[in-house]
């Protein structure tokens, strides 16, 4: 979690997996549930090759594009 001057948060997690599935964003989900308007973002961070966002707006992000 990362929390900004105006209490505003982002979830990040990071997964080793190429793939992301539902499993995977269970708990920025409940993440979600627990902080409701505060919440800005949510982000996972995997090994696969393409950025998206999946349903309920969770971005989804390659390491590799963060120039790891």
């Amino acid at each position: 979690m990362v929390e900004g001057l105006n209490g505003e948060v982002i979830g990040i997690e990071v997964k080793l997996s190429a793939h992301i599935d539902d499993r995977h964003v269970k708990h920025l989900k409940w993440f979600r549930g627990q902080l409701g308007d505060r919440v800005a973002d949510l982000v996972v961070i995997y090994s696969g090759k393409e950025a998206y966002r999946r349903a309920y707006g969770i971005a989804v992000i390659p390491l590799a594009l963060l120039g790891a």
